[in-house]
């Protein structure tokens, strides 16, 4: 009998990275070594380890998920504070 994790609702995996991640950084790895071989540019090898490393899923989250949240919250959502002074 084979049962599926968290009954259907979980997101796929492989290994240490959702299904997704491992098809950006695939796609991004054929970009770098074609880069790589026709200019000797290292940048975007360089910017796809680093993306593959920030995209390891560890219980559920990953760092890169966790810095998306923390950008949303310190930058780019408004916070609203209403202060009240109770008498």
């Amino acid at each position: 009998m084979y049962i599926y994790p968290e009954n259907l609702t979980a997101r796929a995996t492989m290994w240490l990275w959702e299904l997704r991640d491992i098809g950006s950084i695939g796609v991004g790895l054929l970009f770098s070594v074609l880069a790589l071989t026709q200019t000797g540019i290292f940048i975007p090898l360089i910017a796809t380890a680093v993306y593959a490393f920030l995209s390891i899923q560890f219980e559920g989250t990953s760092i890169l998920s966790f810095l998306r949240y923390a950008t949303a919250f310190l930058i780019t959502k408004q916070q609203f504070y209403e202060w009240r002074f109770d008498a």
